[in-house]
């Protein structure tokens, strides 16, 4: 046995796979009967525990604390202390709890690429049987070490990364790292050097599960060293992204914060240097001018917006974990999407059956038994089809079971897919008995049963890959009988079904002795009865989804483990790809471009096949490199690095793994692609709308600040008070601001393309529009004001009418915002939104609160009016509302 200096010296081995054995337990310095517990525990000391190692974790107070970090929040924050300075200390506490909500919902909600660290770990096995000392024994999963020799058997989880040595029909399902949705058949053959993850025969990988045979294999890799090892060194590494809403509303609020500055600081320089002004009384002016210019609203009308959305999203089966991706998906130009489950139903299907005699086409989808085989150019079933149903439902271990309306399957995919074609052609094989079985095997790819009739007779069945069974078949089924095998004939249905991305398997039997075992020799002079073609069909509501998408102007891209066969002839089965001279890259392809030459090729190319994790984020980051937003979905653990690194990682709720969630923004109930459709026209709604409810709630601001600013530009008395634009802010928060995030998509949402990315939540020709609009409200304002004062109603009551005018104002320009793109003067801006009606209601009856109960008269300055004196309000608004829309009709022509 090695020694403790040379056991530290071999510790790792270069490419494995492509190694045989023996080279292996030569690099390695072990041999078949394993390690001894002195070596074991000299090579754990070198090599450390085999566990993923914990990653940084920063501080709960420092993450909390970088949530107020944001210029929004800047805003919300300064505001706070303005009304601290006023002693409205009721203001100050509810704007500070709207900060403080604001970063307790950041809190609990961040740290996703750590959870998903955590999902990874949790894949880990618990325990192995190991040989130590000359015995096995089984040894905790964390004191494996390279070299050491482990077994396996179905069920277990592969505890570490190991080369095979020993491999007895033994498959693997790997799904979780590769994305396969049928298990991997291992063999102890070495694999080329280039071979990718899911390609690599000769291994077992950390984390994934044996669902048949038995193998032996010595350990390559531990902790750290394994695949899952490097996966989760790839989600530590792969940053997340500002989502293009934080990046606007970032940009915004700095402008925004400049502005209201510099505007502050001419109007102290006026008010003193120009009309003389009492410092006591500038200031207060000042502090007036920033309150009513600073929206503090808008941190929490952009979060209730998106909490509003995130429940819409959630009955379309779309659940989101952060808030920001609501709006995100909205703004999504290509969702690379998974194959496997997401786009097809994960549920095997026989689409054709090849017999000697005919061919036929079998319809139904899943594991439903319903369904029809129906004849080719006007075939008629006969024996032929009889005899390859009864294969694909004897020589089969798989059941399926109803459970209500749905079907499911208790075994491997491809027998459930044969079992349900088998039942759709009235196939029962009940009455014949089992007598022997030889398992599939991976290296020799076929199964045999043999099977006793009522009457005593007895058949050899064999299933299994049609190269095997042709070199064991002498003869073909005929309507004559037996007939010499067109081996020629048998070779092109083959090629032809493979080139539809179709999984070819054959049939084949022949009579049975009177033994009831079957071993391999007696697999000889067999009479082939013809081929399967099995798909994983696709989900039809994905192909009319993806249809949509490409309507939308989002690019549908398939990155799949499957091989380039297949996921093109699925791609272009979907509506991905329509040209069959479209470029298919495969993962070993892509291996060979440098990240420069994959920028100059992502954008052309639609299909994806045996991609690795690190290929997903390369493709991820060359199409972010032409500022494309990304929306990446997965379900292994192999897909939560990319997921981190998209702008929008979707995971699948169903068959997705615990990492994949945590390192997603959005769970889809459904694992369905429709889904991912619905989200993002929920997304761009969401975004229309939070739009609108900006630029309706920026004039409320923009019109009482060029009120204050008149005032003290032009020294006359302030038409509003400080504690009265509270008074308006708060019930236009309240009440308008939140009713037009109900509002329903706008006509076409789906026919336009996405919005560039960059620039500000509205563009600079909205931004002129909120200026006239606020110059026209304030206008209406200080006409109200200035009528009131001439008919020597007194100051109170002048800024009674000013305010109701300022809310009254605002309302009528609410239904201008609900259609912003079109004209207000229909009966869709009355229809459609129930939520605007109830907030018009609550602002009307805030406002008589407002001007006709005591206390709020002594607490705002406010007084009672009388009913003519509404008039001039109403009428004003009615100025207001058709005014806007004469602005909306030019709009087109004007520069603003």
């Amino acid at each position: 046995m090695t020694s403790p200096t040379s056991a530290n010296a071999t510790l790792s081995v270069a490419l494995p796979h492509a190694r045989t054995a023996s080279e292996v337990e030569e690099a390695l310095d072990v041999s078949a009967g394993g390690l001894s517990s002195e070596d074991a525990a000299d090579r754990l000391s070198s090599a450390g525990p085999n566990r993923l190692p914990e990653p940084r974790r920063t501080h709960p107070v420092l993450r909390f604390l970088s949530h107020f970090n944001d210029t929004l929040i800047y805003i919300l924050l300064g505001s706070a202390v303005i009304k601290a300075v006023m002693g409205d200390w009721l203001e100050f506490w509810v704007i500070a709890a709207v900060a403080l909500v604001n970063a307790v919902i950041g809190f609990i909600q961040e740290g996703r690429a750590e959870k998903a660290l955590a999902g990874i770990r949790g894949m880990l096995s618990a325990e192995a049987s190991a040989r130590r000392d000359g015995a096995w024994a089984t040894v905790p999963a964390e004191e494996l070490v390279p070299g050491d020799v482990v077994r396996l058997a179905p069920g277990d989880k592969v505890p570490a990364d190991m080369r095979l040595v020993q491999a007895d029909r033994l498959r693997v399902d790997e799904s979780a790292l590769t994305g396969e949705s049928v298990p991997a058949s291992k063999s102890v053959d070495p694999v080329p050097a280039d071979a990718g993850v899911g390609d690599r025969s000769s291994m077992a990988f950390s984390g994934t599960i044996v669902s048949g045979g038995q193998g032996r294999g010595i350990v390559t890799g531990t902790g750290a060293a394994t695949e899952i090892g490097r996966i989760q060194a790839l989600v530590g590494d792969a940053e997340a992204l500002d989502t293009p809403l934080t990046k606007q509303l970032d940009g915004f609020a700095k402008v925004l914060t400049l502005v209201i500055l510099g505007m502050a600081a001419v109007m102290l320089a006026i008010g003193r240097y120009l009309h003389g002004m009492p410092f006591g009384e500038l200031v207060s002016a000042a502090i007036g001018f920033a309150v009513a210019a600073v929206p503090e609203g808008l941190p929490a009308l952009v979060t209730i917006t998106l909490a509003i959305g995130v429940q819409q999203m959630a009955r379309r089966q779309a659940i989101t974990r952060k808030l920001t991706a609501v709006e995100t998906l909205g703004s999504v130009t290509t969702v690379c999407s998974d194959k496997t489950g997401t786009l097809t139903k994960n549920e095997m299907t026989v689409r054709r059956i090849v017999t000697p005699a005919a061919e036929y086409d079998v319809t139904g989808l899943g594991y439903d038994p319903a369904g029809d085989i129906v004849p080719v150019g006007g075939a008629v079933a006969g024996p032929d089809l009889a005899a390859i149903l009864s294969v694909g439902d004897l020589c089969n271990d798989a059941h399926i079971v109803q459970d209500g309306e749905r079907w499911s399957l208790v075994g491997e995919p491809t027998e459930g897919a044969l079992k349900v074609v088998a039942s759709k052609g009235g196939s029962d094989g009940s009455r014949s008995t089992r007598v022997g079985v030889l398992p599939f095997d991976s290296e020799h790819k076929l199964m045999a049963t043999v099977h006793r009739a009522p009457d005593g007779s007895r058949a050899l069945l064999v299933k299994g890959a049609p190269d095997r069974l042709l070199d064991r078949s002498t003869s073909q089924r005929s309507d004559q009988g037996r007939a010499p095998l067109d081996r020629a004939r048998w070779d092109a249905a083959i090629d032809e079904l493979s080139g539809q991305g179709l999984r070819v398997l054959a049939a084949a039997r022949r009579e049975a002795g009177d033994g009831d075992g079957v071993d391999l020799d007696d697999l000889v002079d067999l009479e082939f009865l013809g081929v399967w073609g099995i798909v994983d069909p696709p989900r039809p509501e994905a192909i009319e989804a993806i249809a949509d998408c490409h309507t939308a102007g989002v690019r549908v891209k398939m990155i799949t483990g499957d091989h380039a066969g297949t996921a093109f002839a699925i791609a272009r089965e979907m509506g991905i790809v329509d040209d069959s001279r479209t470029r298919v890259l495969t993962g070993a392809e892509l291996e060979a471009l440098s990240q420069e030459q994959l920028k100059d090729v992502v954008r052309d190319v639609d299909v994806y096949a045996r991609t690795s994790p690190e290929h997903k984020i390369r493709i991820v980051r060359a199409l972010q490199a032409h500022d494309e937003v990304v929306a990446m979905t997965g379900d292994g653990v192999n897909d939560a690095p990319a997921l981190t690194r998209a702008d929008v990682g979707i995971a699948m709720g169903v068959k997705g793994t615990e990492a994949t969630k945590e390192a997603a923004e959005i769970v889809l109930a459904d694992d369905n692609f429709a889904t991912i459709r619905g989200a993002i026209r929920e997304g761009r709604r969401i975004y229309d709308n939070l739009r609108k409810s900006v630029v309706f709630l920026l004039p409320t601001n923009g019109a009482q600040s060029l009120v204050i600013l008149f005032a003290v530009v032009f020294g006359f008395s302030l038409p509003l008070t400080p504690v009265q634009v509270l008074w308006v802010n708060m019930v236009t928060a309240v009440t308008l601001s939140l009713a037009l995030a109900y509002e329903p998509a706008e006509r076409g949402i789906m026919q336009r393309p996405p919005r560039a990315p960059g620039g500000s939540i509205i563009s600079g020709r909205e931004l002129g529009f909120v200026l006239m609009v606020s110059l026209l409200i304030g206008g209406a304002t200080l006409a109200a004001f200035f009528i009131a004062l001439g008919a020597s109603t007194g100051m109170d009551q002048a800024r009674t009418i000013a305010v109701t005018t300022l809310a009254l104002g605002q309302l009528a320009f609410l239904f201008n915002c609900r259609l912003l793109s079109r004209s207000s003067l229909t009966l869709d801006a009355l229809r459609g939104n129930r939520a605007v009606w109830w907030a018009a209601a609550a602002l009307i009856v805030l406002q008589l609160i407002y001007t006709y109960v005591p206390a709020f008269n002594g607490l705002f300055g406010s007084t009672p009016i009388s009913f003519a004196w509404w008039l001039v309000p109403v009428a004003l608004a009615l100025v207001v509302f058709i005014v806007v829309e004469g602005l909306k009709a030019l709009r087109g022509r004007l520069p603003f």
